[in-house]
């Protein structure tokens, strides 16, 4: 039997090998560029490890009251920090906080498996940590007190004891500034404080998913009461402060933009275990009445901002409310023209929870997205969850990946999160993940 070779098919098939070689040579350079910003010399170095942008918010805070303070000081974010950096550096300042149950943030993941897996001696090196968690989980900031444990263990001196925040509580964060104005030697640093809480009322609520076999969720829009909209981007948050627990915020995905005229929220109707509704979303999605306000600020969620991805083709992927973020990103590239745009979302059932159908479905229609795969997981058969989808389409990831788009993850961090992740290790290599996640093209939101 003679073997016939067809040349369009090999050309096409040599042209997407190299176009995918030419990506990870790519990611390695900027990886290698990375690693010596990383060596350039401060005789104090500000090191966050950030999921949301508040470590980074706080370690560039930092690095300015030291400055003015006259000190050579930077900030740097963990996934630069190496073996040989922490060799050469005097004197080290970690914001961190935690992901899940105790683990590290995406841009501390390397650090936490390679580095502190090591056995260097620290001796020389003078540090603190700020520790941000929240105390209702189990795991209350692990990673700052794991990270602090390792530092002691390989012989590094403490500047002073490590400070644990519950959810940006103030006085810990005063304690932190009192402590980096002392080193400065400047007691006039500027304010830390975040923007103050603005009233805001809800001026439409709905529930997306009527009949579903999961908890309602509901669209709302809100508008605050000076009638005056702040300025966001996509994949910034909404910090909440419900009314009968207004010292513990709840911070939920902006899934609208300004000029769309209100701020737009997904929230699921959370439960407890003696069967009460949650105290922010049982407000938001049942309680607030007609002309009832509550607290609300924007907050940058500089990580999941589309930034230097703005050009690039998107791969979004999520599930459940995750979709709130995801709907922000698209809209903010439909609206700029850009058509490279890829959604994966899963949910319970095709009837019920296809949220938002009738405009992903006009997207698409519209040429504006190019591609919508739906994985619903309580439709019989076979249970099927986004990661299938992901496996299912290797090759176009693939492809998409060599062509230079960036991967946008938001939802549940409980198995979807997880599974899409191993996902994308299996068919792009876990280095190449890893080199993506470096260089700021694959980015997570997930709770």
């Amino acid at each position: 039997m003679m073997l016939t070779i067809d040349p369009l098919r090999w050309g096409g098939a040599l042209a997407l090998s190299g176009a995918w070689l030419a990506m990870c040579l790519n990611i390695w350079r900027v990886r290698l560029a990375q690693a010596r910003t990383a060596h350039a010399h401060a005789d104090w170095l500000v090191v966050h490890a950030s999921q949301t942008g508040s470590a980074e918010f706080l370690a560039e805070r930092t690095a300015a009251t030291l400055a003015l303070g006259g000190l050579n000081a930077r900030a740097a974010c963990m996934s630069t920090l190496d073996a040989a950096t922490l060799q050469a550096s005097p004197r080290i300042l970690f914001i961190c906080s935690t992901y899940g149950e105790g683990d590290a943030p995406d841009t501390g993941a390397r650090f936490a498996g390679e580095t502190m897996g090591a056995l260097p001696d620290l001796s020389h090196l003078h540090y603190a940590v700020l520790a941000l968690g929240d105390a209702t989980y189990a795991s209350y900031c692990g990673f700052g007190r794991a990270l602090d444990a390792w530092l002691g263990a390989r012989g590094a001196t403490p500047l002073f004891e490590r400070i644990d925040v519950d959810r940006g509580a103030p006085t810990a964060l005063a304690e932190w500034q009192h402590h980096v104005g002392r080193l400065a030697g400047t007691s006039d640093a500027p304010d830390w404080e975040a923007p103050a809480y603005g009233e805001w009322r809800i001026v439409r609520r709905e529930l997306m998913n009527p009949g579903s076999l999961g908890a309602p969720l509901y669209r709302l829009a809100l508008v605050p009461s000076s009638g005056i909209l702040p300025v966001w981007e996509a994949g910034d948050l909404a910090q909440v402060s419900p009314p009968v627990d207004p010292e513990h915020p709840r911070e939920y995905s902006i899934a609208s933009l300004p000029e769309e005229g209100s701020l737009g929220l997904m929230v699921r109707l959370q439960r407890r275990a003696d069967g009460s509704p949650g105290v922010a979303s049982g407000w938001l999605c049942s309680d607030a009445q007609e002309g009832d306000t509550i607290r609300l600020r924007v907050r940058a969620h500089a990580r999941f901002r589309l930034g230097g991805n703005a050009r690039r083709p998107l791969i979004a992927i999520g599930n459940g409310s995750g979709l709130a973020g995801l709907r922000a990103l698209l809209k903010a590239r439909i609206d700029a023209g850009e058509r490279r745009n890829w959604l994966l979302f899963g949910e319970r059932n095709a009837e019920h929870d296809f949220l938002c159908r009738d405009e992903l479905q006009t997207w698409q229609d519209g040429s504006k997205l190019e591609r919508l795969d739906l994985a619903f997981s309580r439709d019989g058969g076979e249970a099927r969850y986004v990661q299938h989808l992901l496996l299912a389409q290797g090759e176009v990831l693939r492809r998409w990946v060599a062509e230079g788009a960036a991967i946008y993850v938001c939802g549940s961090l409980q198995g979807m999160a997880g599974g899409v992740h191993e996902a994308l290790q299996t068919l792009l290599g876990a280095d190449v993940v890893e080199r993506l996640m470096e260089d700021g093209r694959y980015r997570r939101d997930v709770y």
